[in-house]
């Protein structure tokens, strides 16, 4: 794990050398993903029932075995012992009551002109949602992507899950049951992103898609944006971990919050930075004995050599300089007083404040959705929301007296413009 120092005269080259990723430029990937989308577009369910058995090897033979009914996901939570039940419903209890309170209302009102003007807020008709799938997948993104998309008032909410060789985990199952998920299907990759996009003939075409996956997966809701919407594309995972050596800061605390994003991908992106020489020793030496009993410790390490550091500033400002330049998507602010530097951070996905505040609490059932934007996106873009899954449409009504000195201005504008039809339509009002 490489170390930096803020004062070393190629500290910003180095920064800028760590933060460099490309997610989906690959030119071979977007060719092979350009031609699933393809094959899916052409021939529709065939493509998809081929491609999952080629690429997943699930033994479906017909589309039919691939769409999972409402009685399986309601069997899989029944399925769940009291523990796995409680945990569950407990995490959807929380991520709905936190984003029920993002739901926009349409809203009007009068001009001093008389005239009315407003924005109608619309849920969105259909929306799919990708979850990462397997025996080692995700319940908690079934809960992040489907609860809002409920909440916002979305009639029906399609989710694909990938199900290599027919395998699936119980708990994505029963978290599609609690979250209310209309219908399931286990398939994945581009091929399910193609599915969403344009619709088969037994898969319904979606407004909008949702939802974390592989390499495979971001470069198709990129191919297919425009046809639908989409929320993002997603990278790899990443955490940056900031204190300064306080009296209440523990090592192994801080080098466990690295490690737990460092064990999802051998890209995953864990970065320390601290104004303590001594504290970001004695974490780099705690990193090195959690490795040493970590199930995951060969792909935590790995991400730790190909894109973690410990970074060591010179004070507060610097420090807060290199986070706003990382813009992270999980921020820890390991600080006896969070509140003191919220106001100076300007880009990141979400913030987690004080020790006792792990980023791994806000991944299952904190509330707040842990569908974040990665790889510096995060200097424009919002977490997934409520308003991922809503509309907007304008609304302008003019009254006869208050239309007349609205269209002359606009005659004029339309005129400057040299737009005549504009101008003589706005004339003709006035």
């Amino acid at each position: 794990m490489r170390t930096l120092t803020s004062t070393d005269a190629n500290f910003d080259s180095q920064l800028s050398e760590l933060l460099a990723f490309e997610t989906v430029n690959d030119k071979d990937l977007l060719t092979t993903v350009d031609d699933i989308i393809d094959q899916v577009r052409s021939t529709g369910d065939a493509a998809v029932l081929s491609l999952t058995q080629q690429f997943d090897q699930h033994p479906a033979t017909s589309m039919a075995e691939l769409e999972l009914t409402q009685e399986a996901l309601a069997e899989a939570f029944a399925g769940l012992d009291a523990e796995g039940k409680e945990a569950l419903t407990t995490a959807a209890t929380r991520v709905q009551d936190f984003h029920q309170r993002q739901v926009q209302e349409t809203w009007q009102y009068n001009d001093e002109l008389g005239n009315r003007l407003g924005q109608k807020v619309t849920p969105l008709d259909r929306v799919g949602i990708y979850v990462p799938g397997g025996l080692a997948s995700y319940p908690s993104s079934v809960l992040m992507n489907a609860i809002p998309a409920k909440v916002a008032g979305v009639p029906e909410v399609i989710m694909v899950v990938p199900a290599p060789k027919g395998e699936l985990n119980p708990l994505v199952l029963a978290a599609a049951h609690l979250a209310k998920v209309d219908r399931v299907f286990t398939i994945g990759g581009a091929q399910a992103v193609a599915a969403l996009a344009y619709g088969t003939e037994t898969i319904p075409q979606v407004d909008k898609v949702t939802g974390p996956g592989n390499k495979y997966v971001a470069a198709a809701k990129r191919a297919v944006f425009g046809q639908v919407g989409i929320d993002m594309i997603a990278g790899p995972s990443e955490v940056l971990v900031y204190a300064e050596g306080e009296a209440g800061d523990r090592a192994d605390w801080l080098a466990m919050d690295l490690l737990s994003q460092a064990e999802h991908d051998t890209v995953a992106q864990a970065i320390f930075v601290t104004t303590s020489q001594s504290q970001l020793d004695a974490v780099a030496i705690e990193i090195e004995k959690a490795l040493a009993e970590l199930p995951k410790a060969d792909i935590a390490r790995a991400a730790l050599q190909n894109r973690g550091a410990l970074i060591l500033v010179k004070d507060r400002a610097e420090g807060i300089s290199v986070i706003n330049r990382v813009a992270p998507e999980h921020l820890e602010l390991s600080l006896d007083d969070p509140d003191s530097v919220i106001n100076d951070i300007r880009h990141a996905g979400a913030i987690f404040m004080g020790r006792h505040t792990p980023e791994a609490i806000g991944d299952y059932c904190a509330g707040p959705n842990h569908v974040l934007p990665t790889s510096g996106t995060a200097r424009f873009s919002s977490p997934l929301g409520v308003y991922d899954f809503q509309k907007k449409t304008s609304l302008i009504y003019c009254s006869e007296s208050g239309s007349k000195p609205l269209a002359q201005t606009a005659d004029i504008l339309a005129q400057r413009e040299d737009l005549e039809a504009h101008a003589r339509s706005a004339r003709y009002r006035s």
